[in-house]
């Protein structure tokens, strides 16, 4: 038996889905289109700089045509909280210094509505080399909140601590298509919030900072002040997530603790003994530890508790694995999970056959 699929297959490479290909995107299940490919019905924004070209929300600046300061197309149905934001984009440098710079704001405020301007997080976005996935802090006070690569806490004194890595900016810059079209996940949790291009994980920041964080806001797209440029969205879509990974979420307290695996099928092969007798998953807060024989995994996990069955997704800090849909139940001192592999759709339902690509697994609470 593959240790890394066990590990993969477990409570391993989740939310944070880091992936040496992609995260996989395939379930598209409950996401909702908040751009028709046509114009821009459901936005607001300067109508000299935005339209739709070739089927994408465009904002473009000209020596003609600049923009007076950084301006944002807003949109306008309603503001999102817990979320998944799925779209691709690409920018495009007009100008000799190859300037390009953009972002997605979410869970933002608008605070000048006459000439849409709009402050909060930002998952930013340039033509150069440095800031393309970052976590922006735009109008606000902390800037910079995550740089690429960085895994963040953000305490309840507002201060940053650097909890982790997944590489360096200038290593995951390679992912990175210039001049063409990329794709963004953002997700927002909780005080959970994380950033994925091209499936490969760029932040993962745990926002404590309870006088200074957003838990709702609006969504907008960022058109910045400077030489001509133009930044481009297609295939915008938005799923609400109905669980809440912080860490006073009454579900996510169930989970807590250590859990020794008791049995589990992989593809309805029983897993052995000696494989499972050596897993044991540590859960605190929305983060999990799998031990399995020599191996360990870390990561970030979120939960969909209001879904039946109750829906778990998974992320690794490891950038072999990828992001896992799965589905859970948990009782006092029991759990189980069932998950597919990578890239696959969520289970259904706690069973596992040949060829299904599904694993199941219990687990029983390691008493302290």
């Amino acid at each position: 038996m593959n240790h890394r699929l066990l590990l993969g297959l477990l409570l391993v490479s989740g939310l944070t889905g880091a992936t040496a290909s992609a995260v996989a995107a395939t379930d598209e299940q409950d996401f909702k289109p908040i751009f028709n490919g046509t114009d821009l019905t459901g936005w607001t924004g300067d109508p000299r700089l935005w339209s739709v070209q070739e089927g994408a929300i465009t904002g473009q600046t000209t020596k003609e045509n600049p923009a007076r300061g950084n301006t944002f197309l807003i949109w306008t149905n309603g503001e999102v909280s817990d979320f998944e934001l799925r779209c691709s984009f690409k920018l495009t440098a007009n100008n000799p210094e190859g300037f390009s710079n953009s972002g997605i704001q979410y869970r933002s405020k608008v605070l000048d509505p006459a000439h849409w301007v709009v402050g909060g997080y930002q998952a930013d976005m340039e033509a150069g080399p440095t800031y393309t996935g970052i976590l922006y802090e735009e109008r606000m006070s902390r800037g910079i909140m995550a740089s690429r690569g960085e895994k963040v806490v953000w305490d309840k004194d507002c201060k940053k601590q650097v909890v982790g890595t997944f590489g360096s900016g200038d290593e995951l810059s390679k992912f990175i298509k210039r001049g063409d079209w990329n794709d963004y996940i953002v997700i927002a949790q909780g005080n959970h919030l994380l950033h994925f291009i091209n499936g490969h994980p760029m932040v993962d920041v745990v926002d404590d900072c309870e006088s200074k964080r957003a838990m709702s806001g609006v969504v907008a797209l960022q058109l910045h002040a400077g030489q001509p440029m133009t930044a481009q969205f297609r295939n915008m879509r938005l799923k609400t997530l109905g669980g809440s990974a912080s860490s006073t979420d009454p579900e996510l307290q169930k989970l807590q603790g250590s859990w020794q695996a008791t049995s589990g099928k992989a593809n309805g092969e029983p897993i052995p003994p000696e494989t499972i007798n050596s897993i044991v998953v540590t859960i605190k807060g929305a983060s999990y530890t799998a031990v399995i024989n020599d191996q360990t995994d870390h990561g970030r996990f979120t939960i969909n508790a209001s879904k039946q069955p109750k829906e778990m997704d998974i992320h690794s800090d490891n950038p072999d694995a990828g992001q896992l849909l799965g589905i859970y139940e948990v009782g006092p001192d029991s759990l189980r999970v069932c998950y597919a592999e990578q890239g696959a759709a969520r289970p259904k339902s706690f069973a596992t056959a040949d060829g299904s690509g599904l694993l199941l697994v219990d687990y029983k609470r390691k008493k302290e």
